[in-house]
Order: C-alpha cells, then structure tokens, then sequence
C-alpha cells in the first residue's frame, strides 16, 4: 500500500485545491422593475421575461377579504 514518505505543504495543498472555490452567479438589472435577478431566468419581483410578462402576480389579499371567504 502506497504511503506518502513526506508531508504535503499547506501551499501544496491549497494550490491543489484552489479550483474548488465557490464563483459567484452572474446577475442582471430586471430591464421592466430595475430589481437584480438571475440570468435567462424569470424577475422574481414582477414576473417578467425579456419584457413579456411571463408569470401574472396575483394580488394580497385583504382581512376584509379574509373575513368575507369564512
């Protein structure tokens, strides 16, 4: 069995490492709220899409709302 005949440096180790550290995920400006998001995916905020409104927010409901359904 293979047993290493001298101990491996800390800049050995850490140079040997170095490409597992962790990139940042690119983000972009919302072109329709000015909000940051993701890249090639959907605003969060206001449901957006390269200016088509992909996902249609619906709005809060209000206690007096929440008293009538009861």
């Amino acid at each position: 069995m293979a047993v290493p005949k001298h101990r491996t440096s800390k800049q050995k180790k850490r140079s040997r490492r170095s490409h597992l550290a962790l990139s940042k995920p690119g983000l972009n400006i919302c072109s329709n709220c000015g909000q940051s998001k993701l890249n090639h995916t959907v605003c969060k905020h206001c449901g957006f899409y390269k200016n088509k409104e992909i996902i249609v927010k619906k709005a809060k409901k209000t206690e007096k709302d929440k008293k009538e359904t009861k």
